[in-house]
């Protein structure tokens, strides 16, 4: 990991930020968005201690700890040699467009307010659906600032009460004014984003223009008579309680899996139709049967890893279908091993 680490810092990476997937953040419901809508001192403590309850309960299985991050951060620690900070990103992990899109405009925040050396780099970590934020904000941080408007005003329901106008999410204010004021120029400035993807469900895509590296690793065991790089549908109930092919949910979480917002929330319900409408593309619409029977599990952008991390231990509840794997500290030097060699060693 100190190998790592100098690999690391020689190409310039100065912060690593982990994100985790879907259901494995403090607003699964929703309730504390709209807690921040009417109570915004009140928003930040309760998802801190949110957070610490999830973390305590799940532990490793399935999402970034606190102390996975202590861990990452100190093994590559060398004496006398600059450290690279490790830091968890939070998100309402909700599994519906306006969930992953409130992720992204966080993402997008966050990285506005570092300030990093010229040609600093942020390497980011995705679990799950994280690496649908990612996706969605590479298409925000490159697209033109016209995309950028229709996307906002598409979900200005979301943070902008309709009839008062008044803003009551500012984050999505400032990072509005940030990309659709963008004329000519990158909206982070000279920021290089490193990109990995674990186990991430297939969605919206990816402009290639908004990051400089993208690797994604996806859970694959071979299977008699089937290419790898494709999925075995329908999979019996006993394969998936065993996750005899690797990762169920990355297979199974594609368009039209989505959850619906919480029926607390109508503005969030309203956003999130308007931008489905804008965001999935006519191979997205048709009948979901027909994209599980596709099997198709590798994005057409970045290098993908089909990796095979072994019949998991336990059972569904630990290994979630074959979806927990990637957060597991024991595979933790495999991946940064991976991420410097294919990223940062040629």
């Amino acid at each position: 990991m100190q190998d790592v680490g100098a690999v690391y810092r020689a190409a310039g990476v100065a912060r690593i930020y982990l994100v985790h997937g879907t259901m494995a953040g403090p607003e699964v419901l929703g309730l504390l968005a709209e807690l921040a809508r009417v109570f915004p001192a009140a928003s930040r403590p309760v998802r801190r201690v949110l957070a610490g309850i999830m973390s305590t309960l799940t532990g490793e299985t399935g999402s970034y700890t606190q102390e996975y991050a202590r861990g990452f951060e100190s093994a590559m620690r060398v004496p006398g040699e600059p450290t690279i900070p490790v830091r968890l990103l939070d998100w309402s992990s909700e599994n519906h467009h306006i969930g992953r899109a409130d992720g992204a405009v966080r993402l997008i925040d966050e990285l506005a307010s570092l300030r990093l050396p010229r040609g600093g780099r942020v390497l980011l970590w995705g679990h799950s659906h994280a690496g649908n934020l990612f996706a969605l904000a590479t298409h925000l941080l490159a697209g033109e600032p016209e995309a950028a408007e229709l996307f906002f005003k598409a979900t200005e329901i979301y943070y902008r009460w309709p009839l008062l106008r008044c803003v009551d999410i500012p984050v999505w204010n400032r990072v509005r004014a940030l990309l659709c004021g963008a004329r000519g120029r990158p909206p982070l400035g000279d920021l290089d984003l490193d990109l990995v993807t674990f186990g991430t469900p297939i969605r919206y895509g990816w402009n290639s223009d908004g990051y400089a590296n993208l690797l994604h690793f996806i859970y694959r065991r071979p299977s008699p008579g089937r290419p790898h790089y494709l999925a075995v549908f329908p999979p019996s109930v006993d394969d998936v309680l065993r996750a005899a092919d690797g990762d169920y949910v990355q297979q199974l979480g594609i368009a039209g899996t989505d959850a619906l917002p919480s029926i607390l929330a109508w503005r969030a319900r309203l956003a999130d139709r308007r931008l489905a409408e804008l965001l999935q593309d006519l191979s997205s619409r048709g009948e979901a049967i027909e994209r599980f029977q596709a099997g198709t599990i590798v994005p057409d952008a970045g290098t993908t890893l089909l990796v095979d991390y072994g019949l998991p231990k336990g059972g569904i509840a630990e290994h979630h279908a074959g979806h927990a794997v990637y957060t597991y500290k024991k595979w933790l030097l495999f991946h940064a091993e991976e991420v410097a060699r294919r990223f940062y060693t040629g």
